[in-house]
């Protein structure tokens, strides 16, 4: 299956209507997003592309927290992977 995920007009509800139904879909799934938190909390393993090539490819929660990585392809960390700016709570 091949989908390609674009859900900037999406209102919050019907966004997580669509993360529902993917996480339902058992079956390799290849989706193209820049939505790193729908990406964090749905697949476990990730290919990211740089200008045309694999830059990294592995495990969700490892290639997600790479800040280097992610910089070094115009990408940032997860919100969901962020520590809290305001109470400062750490997220492991």
């Amino acid at each position: 299956m091949y989908l390609y995920e674009n859900h900037t007009a999406l209102d919050p509800k019907s966004r997580r209507r669509i993360i529902g139904l993917l996480k339902k879909f058992e079956h390799t799934k290849i989706i193209t997003s820049h939505d790193l938190d729908m990406v964090f909390e749905v697949y476990k393993r990730i290919i990211v592309i740089k200008e045309g090539a694999i830059a990294s490819d592995g495990a969700t929660n490892e290639v997600l927290s790479n800040v280097a990585l992610l910089d070094s392809c115009g990408l940032a960390i997860p919100l969901s992977l962020q520590n809290c700016s305001v109470c400062g709570f750490l997220k492991g």
